[in-house]
């Protein structure tokens, strides 16, 4: 038997919150014993009285004071986590629970230091996005396989899965959405086995409440080459 930690930050996401939640709770995998935490980063909306109205869908809930951004969020998530593994999980319906199954597959199996869930390879559902995104995103990628001599297809995908043995959270310095690829860097630096699964995407548009910017690269890449000429 293993625990999963399932970070879910949120901000904002009245619409979305309880339907992910639940989704998450009605996954049943063998072997797996799952823990759900979920950070309220100050939200304005009705996030956080809905969540509190609905404590059978989580194990811990952490309201941040103030608005710290998803990596403030994530870190404090990871702060209380007590799982074996550590996986993230948007608040939106971007990424499906359903996908766990796959997500899990190579840590039963293989005991997996590092699982990334892919939107590229092999996804029986994606919906078509922003041109520059995917652009991006293969930009992203490219530079991360070529510092970290690994063949990953889509490395700011949600669905990073880790062995929590490799993070010290109290170690991260980032609280952007470059936080991604520090922790990523740090785990695939500590890690020997790496395995990515396909997963389904079902993408928001800005006017649906897509966050991420162009402007967001800029600290990602300085963060991916930093990490890797300074590893510790």
């Amino acid at each position: 038997m293993i625990k999963l930690s399932v970070i879910i930050p949120a901000f904002n996401e009245e619409e979305t919150i309880l339907q992910i939640l639940e989704k998450v709770a009605i996954q049943n995998i063998n072997g797996v014993k799952f823990e759900v935490i979920v950070i309220d980063d100050c939200s304005t909306d009705k996030t956080v009285s809905l969540l509190r109205s609905h404590p059978d869908l989580y194990t811990l809930l952490i309201e941040n004071v103030a608005n710290g951004g998803k990596g403030a969020a994530v870190k404090a998530g990871l702060k209380k986590a007590t799982g074996d593994y550590i996986l993230f999980q948007d608040a939106d319906l971007e990424y499906d629970p359903s996908d766990y199954i796959k997500l899990l597959e190579p840590v039963l199996r293989f005991n997996a230091d590092v699982v990334m869930g892919s939107r590229l390879v092999a996804s029986q559902i994606t919906r078509v996005s922003y041109f520059w995104h995917r652009v991006g995103n293969k930009v992203l990628t490219f530079l991360f396989n070529i510092l970290n001599n690994t063949t990953f297809t889509d490395v700011y995908s949600c669905y990073l899965l880790y062995r929590a043995s490799l993070i010290d959270p109290e170690r991260l310095v980032t609280e952007g959405w470059e936080q991604h690829s520090e922790i990523l860097s740090i785990a695939t630096a500590k890690g020997t086995r790496f395995y990515e699964v396909p997963i389904n995407y079902y993408g928001r548009t800005y006017d649906e409440g897509k966050k991420i910017r162009a402007h967001h690269a800029l600290p990602v890449i300085k963060t991916m080459i930093f990490k890797r000429l300074f590893p510790k």
